[in-house]
């Protein structure tokens, strides 16, 4: 048996699961739910706005896609027929070798995006590391005989084709050293890119652990008062994306420490929606008993009340709690 056909058999495995990851995507959002729809719940696109806070890299696309539907929604559409087709035709080792940089590709944008998430192990962050080195595994062995590339290497003028063998399956058109080469530098390049985004999603290579997605966070900026308005900006940054930050309190306190304003849990739940400028696509929204926050949601508020008309000048602390009793602290000095 030649030896890149017993390479085929090795990884048979790999390849049909990492075909299957990826296909699996495509039948989810597509044939067991409609998660293309902008307006059903579960859309993708909110999916891609909870990656905002810790992306590495690609913030700045993420949030031109999230501030832009349209464009958003052809790029959820192009992705997913992207992922189908890598996934089906990698199951089927039909241009395995082009397929497998394509699922690398693939894997490597949501290790940049979601890299920062899962609450338990970093599910995101293994998903997209391991589907890179399984796509490498799978580029070098190509698809070997249970494959539909064996069946177009029966073609002697393909068989013979170097461009064939780079994009589909068969003997790379590499000498021994280049192969040794070629894979000890992809190794050296995936183990530094292993530890270095463990290090920076995790902090799991040295120093303190940490996890953005156990607790809720909140960021307050923004603030500035007139005469009938509290106004500031609050961006959900950390925590599940499985739930919101449930605002129940927003107090301001002067510089002695004495509330002299505060919205109670009753009030944040029927807050006017005319009072939150949602900035993303994921939004903030008064719910039944609290104002809800969810995962990567950025919004401007503007409190009304005739209170602030009278406040003399001065520094003031602006606290939002959480249902959790987790608060959130930012300063403003009137002048």
């Amino acid at each position: 048996m030649k030896p890149y056909n017993m390479a085929g058999y090795f990884s048979l495995a790999l390849r049909l699961v990492v075909g299957w990851t990826y296909f699996s995507a495509f039948w989810r959002r597509t044939v067991l739910a409609d998660k293309l729809n902008p307006e059903a719940a579960g859309y993708i696109g909110e999916k891609i706005n909870h990656f905002l806070p810790h992306a590495l890299w690609i913030q700045g696309m993420i949030e031109y896609f999230v501030t832009h539907a349209s464009l958003l929604f052809v790029g959820v559409v192009f992705f997913t027929i992207v992922e189908g087709v890598v996934g089906l035709l990698l199951i089927l080792g039909l241009f395995t070798r082009i397929m497998s940089i394509a699922a690398f590709i693939l894997a490597f944008v949501i290790l940049l995006g979601a890299g920062w998430m899962g609450s338990t192990c970093l599910d995101e962050w293994q998903i997209g590391i391991l589907g890179m080195v399984g796509a490498i595994v799978i580029f070098f062995a190509g698809g070997g005989t249970i494959a539909l590339d064996s069946l177009l290497l029966k073609s002697k003028a393909l068989a013979k084709s170097k461009a064939f063998a780079w994009i589909a399956s068969g003997e790379l058109p590499l000498s021994v050293g280049g192969i040794k080469g070629f894979s000890i530098i992809l190794a050296i390049i995936m183990v530094v890119l292993t530890l270095g985004t463990n290090q920076y999603f995790s902090g799991g290579v040295v120093g303190k652990l940490h996890n953005k997605t156990v607790h809720p966070h909140i960021m307050i900026s923004k603030i500035n008062m007139n005469s009938n308005a509290l106004n500031f900006t609050i961006f959900r940054d950390e925590g599940p994306d499985t739930y919101g930050a449930f605002i129940v309190n927003i107090s301001l306190y002067n510089a002695s420490g004495t509330k002299v304003y505060e919205l109670n849990q009753e009030a944040l739940s029927k807050l006017p929606k005319e009072d939150i400028k949602n900035e993303l696509l994921v939004k903030v929204h008064p719910g039944k008993h609290s104002l809800v926050a969810p995962l990567a949601a950025r919004a401007a508020l503007s409190l009304k009340s005739d209170v602030f008309a009278s406040l003399p000048k001065g520094e003031y602390t602006l606290v939002i709690t959480d249902i959790s009793g987790a608060s959130w602290k930012a300063k403003y000095d009137l002048h």
